[in-house]
């Protein structure tokens, strides 16, 4: 067993330097993992790292799935197959710019609720769901023949609270499912005292100044083994923000700091993958930004999987210390040929309205949690009485929205707005008011974690309220379009074409002319995409395509000038 004594690593007994890289299985298609972990083990590495998301198995309540990309079994058997050992991070929050930090949106629902403390609910929550997920990783343990070597408790919990019921908590989740292997936490240096126990492994996560950041370490846990769990190589991105880029320079010298200091060190990310579905999350402190879909993060291999400058220094540096390292293929990997794709068909979405999305009524408006919704858009349609110019107040909008009345659009507001009221003519003595809302990511991060989306109170229209609402709920989900009865031209839109692949292979989906919405390949939503950049190409993974026809969708919010877009062998992005 992995275990930490004399300030060191010791695996079975002997001296052990942990050289791990982050790989997110739930990031990548199942068909690339065997690629990804094979060039993690060819740069020098030893181990691999993830988190698994609990709102990504538990999508539901009571709904608990392993399959396909979720196939959490699968990922940690290729690593052992190759050689590598695991480090696993099944914490119910993990942050890691993914919608609501991991967090299943189906807990909002309970208004009393508290994250992330020993609240019993939320424990109880906890306690069901790791009754399904630890017995299925209890079997890969190291010290029951497996790769597993460590399992996290909680994740950054210093930058949260410092219930320490909480934390022991979940510690003893994980003893009465036989979890026996090496627990830790991990926090920023500034931050571990709260989030961290006294008698479970301390970790940091940093990415400079090595020499200050294990100086806290030791000043909080004299002799404790040094380990920075998350060296951030890179960042993230947010929508209207530049692409963060950091160099191979600068990431090799920090690397070589901390192995002077006789450090273990993870690559947070040795390869970040792709935010799909809708599954990025946001940030939020003084404006809410919410996060791109390429998960690129200048890591040391790009979002489609390529080798860069950034590997070939971290490489060569390990091959320096002693790791076995192999050669990797510079060639560039097969790309789909370009082209272009037309979009034959199109149709308003309030024309297949029907067979896209769950319908409820109500009183009063319901969240979109109320209406036990985790994502996408909501459709909210009711009667307002009254002819002429009324004030409509817009703070009750979580996130985005497209205001109509009587068919007609009039005005897109959006959170970060500082115009919160706006003035709409209501053209008749009895009006349809509609407000088409979209979720745009939950906060992953910081004091707003548990903030809900679409209309979460009613809204303030001419000094009344207004009651009895329908509410279409809309996940995007493989949908099924009704092209035959078209009778509405306003925009959002669904166009779909085809295009046919005799040998799949990665490309990039280029959507020059369009302005923002989602596109979906062969009924799988790849991600979202807006024209204020930085990100101007979907990544396609090949094997999301079958040989013969494809069929694309876009599901374009705003507007269009080309009834086409391209399929392109470079990704662009900032």
């Amino acid at each position: 067993m992995l275990e930490t004594k004399e300030g060191s690593l010791y695996l079975n007994g002997k001296p052990f330097r942990i050289i791990s890289g982050s790989i997110h299985y739930f990031r990548i298609v199942e068909g690339h993992w065997r690629n990804r972990l094979k060039k993690l083990k060819a740069g020098g590495f030893n181990t691999v790292e993830t988190y698994i998301p609990w709102n990504f198995h538990e999508p539901k309540k009571g709904m608990i799935t392993f399959g396909g990309m979720r196939n959490i079994e699968g990922f940690i058997q290729l690593a052992d197959e190759l050689g590598l050992y695991v480090i696993l991070r099944p914490s119910p929050y993990i942050c890691a710019e993914w919608e609501m930090g991991g967090l299943p949106a189906w807990l909002l629902k309970d208004s009393g609720l508290h994250f992330r403390c020993s609240d019993p609910v939320f424990l109880l929550h906890l306690e069901e769901y790791y009754d399904h997920l630890l017995p299925v990783l209890k079997k890969y343990q190291y010290s029951e023949g497996g790769p597993v070597i460590a399992f996290q408790i909680e994740n950054e919990y210093g930058a949260y609270g410092d219930d320490k019921a909480y934390l022991e908590a979940i510690r003893c989740m994980y003893h009465e499912h036989g979890i026996r292997e090496l627990l830790f936490t991990s926090d920023g240096p500034d931050m571990i005292k709260p989030g961290s126990l006294r008698d479970e492994w301390t970790t940091l996560n940093f990415g400079s100044r090595p020499e200050e950041a294990f100086q806290e370490l030791e000043k909080w846990k004299p002799g404790e083994a040094r380990m920075c769990m998350e060296y951030w190589i890179g960042w993230f991105d947010a929508w209207g923000h530049p692409h963060h880029t950091r160099d191979a320079e600068s990431t090799g010298d920090v690397l070589k700091r901390m192995l002077k200091q006789d450090a273990s060190v993870n690559f947070y990310m040795f390869h970040g993958g792709t935010n799909f579905q809708f599954y990025n999350g946001a940030n939020h402190y003084e404006t809410y930004e919410p996060t791109i879909t390429s998960y690129d993060y200048d890591a040391l291999l790009t979002e489609s999987g390529e080798i860069t400058e950034k590997f070939r220094t971290v490489q060569h540096i390990l091959e320096g210390e002693g790791q076995a390292v192999e050669k990797v293929s510079e060639e560039k990997p097969a790309r789909l040929s370009e082209r272009k794709v037309e979009l034959t068909q199109s149709v308003s979405l309030f024309d297949t309205i029907d067979t896209i999305s769950t319908r409820k009524t109500n009183v009063f408006p319901l969240s979109m949690e109320e209406l036990d919704q985790s994502y996408g858009f909501v459709l909210y349609r009711t009667t307002f009485e009254g002819k002429g110019i009324f004030s409509v107040e817009l703070d009750a909008i979580q996130d985005r929205a497209f205001l109509y009345i009587n068919g007609v659009y009039q005005y897109t507001y959006y959170r970060n707005d500082t115009k919160k009221v706006v003035d709409l003519f209501f053209s008749e003595e009895s009006n349809t008011l509609e407000i088409f809302i979209e979720n745009m990511g939950r906060v992953n991060y910081g004091k707003y974690l548990s903030e809900r989306k679409g209309l979460i109170q009613n809204v303030w229209i001419g000094n009344r309220y207004t009651f009895d609402w329908e509410m279409y709920s809309i996940e995007l989900e493989d949908p099924v379009l009704d092209f035959q009865h078209q009778k509405d031209a306003r925009f959002p839109k669904f166009f779909e074409g085809s295009f046919s692949v005799e040998t799949p292979a990665d490309t990039f989906v280029r959507l020059d002319g369009w302005k923002k919405g989602n596109v979906l390949i062969n009924g799988f939503n790849l991600g979202r995409y807006w024209e204020i950049g930085p990100q101007k190409t979907l990544y396609l993974p090949g094997p999301l395509l079958q040989e013969g026809d494809n069929k694309i969708q876009v599901l374009e919010l705003e507007g269009h000038s080309t009834p086409s877009l391209s399929l392109v062998p470079e990704p662009d992005i900032g």
